[in-house]
């Protein structure tokens, strides 16, 4: 069964196809920049180089055409026709309340999906986009949603609700819903494949650390508790999102500056986290050389503050836990930041972890390991997020009358 993997961003595509029996990545790449002149979509070729081609992609409809183009032609395509797709998996980011598992998407799921732009307007629109799309270019194949906020639909009202007046709860269901649950999903599942350990005998703290961050409480195979909340501007210090910040001093800020609902979404969104502090960049890769080549203190308080807040959540899920077995990390930063891995780790000793120092230094560039000592009363492991597999492996069990 041949899958289409696709995540809609505000200007962007992102695809994957995915052979689901033989775990096989057929093609994959994304379309960039729609709707702009220099929009272009970005193909990674056989012998694992890119090639960028320039598209006139007006909208999403426009972006996923030149995808199915591209992967239909004679010079970079896998296959001969639209047919040989079987079905598509589209990353939906907000599922409120409603869906605690991947759907079929029929109209009553398109239905609750809009009913969330409200509270994901950066996101929902964008993921409808994409349905639609392939609604109209290719109206007979099943389309699947799988939600990022399912995952978490396990947290007990102590942990999701707010200390806010009931009906905000009640009638505008305004709750901590999370995030990145597709990735906490496949790598707190595959970290116990990777040890050989059950699954739900474990305590685990996931930390999917990258451009955007959360992190995951996950206690007999359940999420239990997790960074993000009725957003994903709550938690962690990320890119260009703020994290945590007293809601009065946002308020302050706006009364000061007689900023708009809009322009307050726009600067904890956009203008936050380590881009703000640094006032460099918001890839950390760059951060890090700034404090660490450059000597850059700007920097060096935005690298602080980022190893800062991954600290204090793992500390806290870990008491909310009464303990941790496994730590595992994912993500852009998760993966390949072993500075930053390093100092969280060493940080948190009174937990009884133990760093392998050369082990963690060697663990990069897509590469699974444990990075804690034999004797490290806790697992510390990296493990690769593969969100498009799970995409695409709920797809196939529902659109074979499976669960997921």
């Amino acid at each position: 069964m041949n899958i289409l993997v696709l995540n809609c961003g505000s200007s962007s595509v992102k695809y994957k196809l995915i052979e689901i029996k033989a775990n096989k990545v057929l093609a994959e790449g994304g379309v960039e920049k729609i709707g702009l002149p220099n929009c272009f979509i970005k193909l990674k070729l056989n012998d694992g180089s890119k090639k960028e081609i320039h598209l006139s992609a007006n909208d999403h409809e426009g972006a996923i055409e030149a995808i199915l183009h591209y992967l239909t032609s004679k010079e970079y395509g896998c296959i001969g026709s639209y047919e040989e797709i079987d079905a598509v998996g589209h990353r939906v980011v907000h599922g409120g309340e409603r869906f605690n598992k991947s759907m079929l998407i029929t109209e009553e799921v398109k239905e609750t999906i809009k009913e969330c732009y409200g509270i994901a307007p950066l996101h929902n629109p964008v993921n409808m986009a994409g349905i639609e799309a392939i609604s109209t270019i290719m109206p007979n194949v099943p389309q699947v949603a799988v939600f990022d906020t399912a995952f978490h639909q396990t947290m007990e009202p102590k942990a999701f609700r707010y200390p806010i007046p009931n009906e905000y709860y009640t009638v505008d269901h305004v709750r901590r819903y999370g995030f990145h649950g597709t990735s906490h999903r496949y790598v707190s599942r595959k970290v116990c494949e990777y040890l050989g350990v059950k699954y739900e005998d474990q305590k685990i703290i996931c930390c999917h650390i990258g451009n955007g961050a959360s992190i995951t409480a996950v206690m007999g195979g359940k999420s239990i508790d997790t960074s993000m909340g009725l957003t994903p501007t709550e938690g962690l210090m990320m890119g260009t999102r703020s994290g945590d910040v007293d809601p009065g001093a946002l308020l302050f800020l706006m009364d000061k500056y007689k900023l708009t609902p809009a322009e307050m979404l726009n600067i904890i969104n956009k203008k936050s986290g380590v881009m703000a502090i640094s006032e460099l960049s918001s890839d950390m890769r760059e951060i890090v050389e700034g404090a660490e080549v450059k000597h850059d203190p700007k920097a060096q308080l935005a690298l602080d503050m980022y190893e800062l807040k991954i600290i204090k959540y793992i500390g806290a899920y870990a008491a909310e836990m009464n303990g941790v077995d496994i730590i595992v990390f994912t993500g852009g930063v998760g993966e390949n930041q072993f500075g930053t891995r390093e100092v969280v780790l060493n940080s948190l000793g009174y937990l009884g972890i133990t760093l392998d120092k050369k082990a963690n230094d060697a663990t990069l560039h897509g590469k699974s390991g444990i990075i804690s000592t034999p004797d490290s009363k806790v697992k510390v492991v990296v493990i690769p997020t593969d969100e498009e597999y799970m995409i695409a492996h709920d797809t196939e069990a529902i659109v074979e009358g499976r669960e997921p």
